[in-house]
């Protein structure tokens, strides 16, 4: 039981990569979107379109690697 409260611990204080971290924002602008695509659409847009910019940024990374 202690060495699993450790495990969890160590994962808590544990930094997401730069790639996780537009990996996340990307996958919450698109569900934003997609939940203004049906009240606002022009708002709908800007949230896909600063989507679009994330995910040229993940593929950047993805080839430098």
């Amino acid at each position: 039981m202690y060495e699993f409260n450790c495990v969890l611990m160590f994962k808590f204080f544990k930094s997401k990569s730069e790639k996780q971290k537009l990996e996340d924002r990307y996958k919450k602008l698109l569900e934003e979107s997609y939940k203004l695509s049906t009240v606002n659409r022009k708002l709908s847009d800007e949230k896909a379109y600063e989507a679009d910019q994330i995910l040229k940024q993940i593929e950047s990374l993805n080839k430098q690697q």
